[in-house]
């Protein structure tokens, strides 16, 4: 296990395990480690000496007293052996601490018995680290002249005595289960050397991580060209920006070309422009090459087929040369990859996974979980029953890793399943880092053709309910619109609690509806606290040129999932059902009965008017805003804001009849008197403006509902289309069914419109509506800096006095207000409509409920973070 440098003996250290010195007394050890510690090759921490330990714990320096008579010996230690002991006892916690932390440590003691050898190499296996050996043999009569020139030398009798136990020891020392031994005659002329971590990776300028391939050739050339690599004159493909290309393994077998993808790997791997990770089919076919007894199954069969078709049209001294080739490249593969910046551990990658405490070592273990993962046996059908070890992952690292056939990228804990079955006809994905994104192409065939594939069983599985046990520690959702979205599990469990007591269905529950935020500067004017001048100004610095400013309506945020007809929401939601309509916590909007006549009169109205058969769609998915506001703040009104305006109005009304009442006394209260008139004004202000949003409804008789979104149809959604489309579809809704309405609007493209907005909204807000949503004319719209608001609110004066409270226009506190911070409020506005724009995607994908039900969940786990609710 030495190199020769010219001539020169070399000797490397691990880069992390023990390093066990064995000698007797003289044999160079200590004066060996000063030398390496001064060349800089140890750092002094790295060693670990039983003479240190010994003066440490006992106070006193270390003198042999082998050979002396035991008496003296308590004496001068008091129990020396028990002195020893604990010695060793504090050595060897130190050095199990440092294992713990993968860290290279050098035990300096003479270990001449095989059992105090064997404590080291256990406890290098149980952290999986390797442990070596280093064996000074030097000649009997050199050990004895060196104890002579000792300050305390250990007598003629003890060196001889060491030396004999040490030959003695030297017969069965190889077998004891060392991973290195080294034999070193003398020290002066070796040359030791520090080697880096081989799983140790930079990120330079990016990494683009590509899931389990097996042998579709076709597809990863298609997968590279959208990445931006192309090839070179010598076949390479290179990015033009220097990035990295990485395969989490398995890029054989199963598919039609595994020989043209393990050559790609190679010969990218060799030239140093990708890596490739070990895997349970690359450690099959590695082992099969090198001529083990080794059954081919699950399409491992195809590779030998594929040499065997190579041997009849090459010949057969080709085929046996690629065979070594391969064979050496598969047994080279690293268990996993750690990806670095700036000497940070950032990304891990590795095929089925890997355990917090393995990351950056390599063993026999290690390398086992890193190729199956974490199993419980098989199942009825013979495959593996897969244990979930992400919900373990702690450490921080993104792990990236493949191997469990998915059908959409999946993101649990930090962790990132990139394997989406290409092979069973599925797609190929790539992970992009820093950029964190996914870019896929759909495989072109099931290459596979198994009825019992993992795809196949996960269609079976889609309704399953989620495993709540990954969720409630917090978790992180990865959105295309905002990245990845981490949610803290204080917050989650809050969600948690909601969604078992009070929620719809889980599967009827695909959509929560964001969060707005009012404009992040408030009004300069010093009469008003919100003005539209404010939210056009921000989406202007944000360079967006057209805007649309939609009338807010005064009732309550619903989602309406309808089906065509019962049979229509099978495929989604796993029952018959006409659809549901819920609040935006997830709550059925009406009763029972109620609920069952509104979509009974909707599907009713959209069959009559052919808008399932016009747009060739068997479910409408609607974000809308439901009327009179009191069909759902009933309570809220009667015990909140109707009982406190009735008691403000009459509490003032008698104070200023007191007042007026002393007035005409000749009491100088002018000023209270004026006071007071203007807050019973505010207070009447403030019954008419909620009073203003509620009516008698009988059935469903008063009742309107206002879309503003469509969200999506049968395949597809409509986050694409600007406002204007959203809108105009509304007012179509509204030709459909009485129960619809139209929503007014403006565009905003000049000063002109800008103009005519504001006049607008003066109109409806002193006429007593709740003021406008101003929104760019694209539905997700990014800057320099990231998505900007979607949507931004701008209420009315009048309005304003049921959120900030009847006196709010008084001018302190009207300028206290101004002081009011909205930049929680925008943070969740933006990532509650990723969210919901994610959860929305992957419903109308059909996929798994818990891929959908953690987009829901972490958007709930939002609004349970605390924030001004009067924002």
């Amino acid at each position: 296990m030495t190199d020769r440098q010219e001539g020169q003996r070399v000797i490397p250290f691990p880069h992390g395990g023990i390093v066990v010195l064995v000698g007797p007394s003289n044999s160079g050890k200590t004066t060996l480690l000063r030398r390496l510690v001064q060349e800089g090759v140890l750092l002094q921490t790295e060693i670990v000496s039983s003479d240190d330990y010994r003066t440490l714990v006992g106070d006193v320096e270390y003198i042999d007293w082998k050979g002396r008579p035991r008496e003296e010996a308590d004496i001068l230690y008091g129990d020396y052996q028990l002195l020893s002991n604990l010695a060793f006892e504090a050595m060897n916690t130190v050095v199990s601490m440092r294992c713990r932390l993968g860290k290279l440590t050098v035990v300096d003691a003479t270990h001449l018995q095989p059992e105090y050898r064997r404590k080291y190499i256990d406890l290098a296996a149980g952290h999986d680290l390797p442990c070596a050996a280093w064996i000074l043999d030097l000649p009997e009569q050199t050990l004895l002249e060196r104890d002579k020139s000792r300050d305390q030398p250990r007598g003629r009798q003890r060196v001889k005595q060491q030396f004999v136990q040490f030959k003695r020891s030297l017969r069965g020392l190889r077998d004891e289960g060392f991973d290195f031994t080294y034999m070193l005659k003398e020290t002066e002329s070796v040359q030791f050397i520090r080697k880096k971590n081989p799983l140790l990776a930079e990120i330079g300028a990016g990494v683009d991580v590509i899931g389990d391939i097996h042998g579709c050739y076709d597809e990863m050339l298609e997968l590279l060209g959208r990445l931006g690599y192309t090839p070179d004159d010598a076949g390479l493909y290179r990015h033009p920006d220097g990035r990295t290309l990485i395969s989490v393994g398995d890029v054989m077998s199963r598919g039609p070309k595994s020989l043209d993808t393990m050559r790609f790997w190679k010969k990218h791997c060799d030239a140093g422009t990708a890596r490739m990770i070990d895997s349970n089919h690359g450690w099959k076919i590695a082992r099969y090459l090198s001529g083990r007894q080794v059954t081919l199954g699950h399409g491992d069969e195809n590779i030998a087929a594929e040499l065997a078709q190579l041997a009849l049209e090459a010949g057969g001294e080709e085929a046996d040369a690629l065979r070594e080739e391969l064979k050496q490249f598969l047994l080279s593969a690293p268990s996993h990859l750690v990806l670095c910046r700036e000497g940070v551990r950032r990304v891990v990658v590795a095929h089925a996974g890997i355990r917090d405490e393995y990351i950056g070592k390599q063993s026999k273990r290690i390398q086992d979980f890193c190729r199956y993962g974490d199993t419980d046996g098989l199942d009825a059908t013979g495959a593996p029953v897969r244990k979930e070890w992400y919900v373990e992952h702690e450490s921080g690292e993104l792990i990236v890793w493949g191997h469990d056939p998915r059908p959409y990228p999946t993101v649990v804990k930090n962790t990132v399943n990139i394997d989406q079955g290409a092979v069973f006809g599925g797609s190929l994905t790539a992970y992009r880092y820093p950029e964190q994104k996914f870019v896929s192409v759909k495989a072109y065939q099931d290459y596979a053709r198994d009825p019992d594939s993992p795809l196949i069983r996960w269609e079976r599985g889609r309704f399953s309910p989620p495993n709540l046990r990954k969720l409630v520690e917090g978790y992180s959702v990865m959105t295309d619109a905002y990245g990845e979205i981490s949610v803290r599990g204080e917050f989650v469990k809050a969600a948690i609690d909601t969604v078992s007591h009070f929620t719809i269905p889980m599967e009827e529950l695909v959509y929560i509806p964001p969060t707005m935020s009012p404009a992040p500067a408030v009004s300069a004017d010093e009469a008003y606290l919100e003005h539209p001048r404010e939210a056009i100004a921000y989406y202007r610095s944000q360079g967006v040129k057209t805007m649309v400013a939609e009338k807010k309506h005064m009732g309550s945020r619903a989602v309406l999932l309808l089906f065509r007809d019962e049979a229509a929401a099978v495929p989604y939601v796993g029952r018959p059902t006409l659809g549901t309509v819920y609040t935006r916590t997830g709550r059925a909007f009406f009763g029972k009965d109620t609920e069952t006549e509104v979509l009974s009169r909707l599907s009713s109205d959209l069959h009559q008017a052919g808008y399932w058969a016009r747009y060739d769609t068997d479910l409408l998915l609607l974000d809308a805003e439901i009327i009179p506001w009191n069909l759902k703040a009933r309570e809220l009104i009667a015990t909140q804001y109707a009982h406190v305006a009735e008691a403000a109005a009459m509490d003032r009304e008698q104070l200023l009849g007191k007042l007026r009442e002393a007035e005409n006394a000749g009491r100088d209260v002018s000023g209270w008197v004026q006071e007071m008139e203007g807050k019973l004004k505010n207070a009447r202000v403030f019954r008419e403006a909620f009073q203003q949003y509620c009516w008698d409804t009988s059935g469903l008789d008063g009742v309107r509902i206002a879309p503003f979104h469509t969200l999506a149809h049968s395949g597809r959604t409509f986050f694409d289309q600007s406002h204007l489309w959203h809108m105009e579809h509304g007012r179509e809704l509204a030709g459909v069914s009485p129960l619809f309405m139209e929503t007014e609007f403006r565009t905003v493209t000049s000063e002109a419109d800008e103009a005519d907005v504001i006049r607008w909204w003066e109109e409806l807000t002193e006429d007593g509506h709740e003021g406008i949503v101003i929104k760019p004319e694209t539905f997700i719209v990014r800057s320099g800096k990231g998505l900007i608001q979607p949507a931004i609110k701008v209420r009315g004066r009048k309005y304003l006095h049921i959120i900030y409270g009847m006196d709010y226009l008084q001018p302190d506190n009207l300028a206290r207000l101004k002081l009011r911070k909205t930049g929680k409020k925008e943070r969740h506005a933006l990532m509650e409509c990723a969210l919901s724009v994610e959860s929305v995607e992957r419903f109308i994908r059909k996929e798994p409920l818990e891929r959908m039900h953690e987009c829901v969940l972490a958007a709930l786990s939002l609004e349970s973070d605390p924030v001004d609710p009067r924002l």
